[in-house]
């Protein structure tokens, strides 16, 4: 693998073939429309391309928050199968960060499916963000490969650029764990059914564990997220 570059897109060209790179890794067309990226990227917000090459094989978008926040909001990150797996989103990430303190940006909110261990792993053990709400159904219906058929649930992340990452609660400070499946995209296709009596299991533990003022704070490879 070449050496790989993150550039900022800012021709229509260079837009429309994210647009195409994020359908690939969804699966479905329209995933992000490149209208919409385009008007981001002309507003001042992020904007990028992951390139091997002169290929490009990633790509992210995030905009800003409220001014008084002084936070941004990556809404959408996504690499090409073959590149996954390789620490190119934590490449992408820290790119976000330097980017984002660049403009006076203190905190950068996301969102992801809690039923996916690998992205509670990356987001809580590797970045150290902190998870803020639990989200039920927070997009609707969504209709690509990788989230058709089931809720869109999702955890809020935030995270705090200056400050050290959030710890991973010790062996005394854990007060649960919630499992995951080891498969959730592979089981939506397998057994539906399974899969939402997941999403459901795993939403009510964890909606629970909030409300009593608990904190989703890590993620063990064994399978389940850890609460303190």
């Amino acid at each position: 693998m070449s050496e790989i570059d993150i550039r900022t897109l800012d021709t229509v060209e260079a837009i429309h073939e994210a647009a195409g790179v994020l359908d690939r890794v969804w699966g479905e067309d329209g995933t992000m429309p490149a209208n919409i990226l385009r008007a981001l990227e002309h507003a001042g917000n992020y904007v990028v391309g992951l390139y091997d090459g002169d290929r490009m094989i990633g790509a992210s978008a995030a905009f800003f928050g409220p001014p008084a926040e002084r936070s941004m909001h990556s809404h959408i990150t996504g690499i090409v199968p073959g590149y996954q797996g390789r620490g190119l989103g934590r490449q992408l990430k820290n790119h976000q960060r330097e980017w984002a303190l660049e403009r006076g940006v203190g905190r950068i909110t996301w969102t992801f499916d809690p039923l996916v261990g690998r992205n509670a792993h990356f987001n809580l053990a590797v970045l150290g963000a902190r998870v803020t709400d639990y989200l039920v159904n927070q997009y609707g219906e969504m209709a690509d490969a990788v989230n058709r058929g089931d809720e869109s649930d999702r955890l809020m992340v935030s995270w705090a650029l200056a400050e050290p990452p959030a710890p991973t609660p010790t062996d005394a400070g854990i007060s649960a764990v919630v499992p995951v499946p080891d498969d959730i995209e592979a089981l939506r296709s397998s057994d539906p059914a399974a899969a939402a009596e997941w999403r459901r299991r795993v939403r009510d533990e964890l909606r629970g564990h909030l409300a009593s003022g608990r904190r989703i704070g890590g993620f063990d490879r064994r399978g389940y997220l850890i609460v303190g």
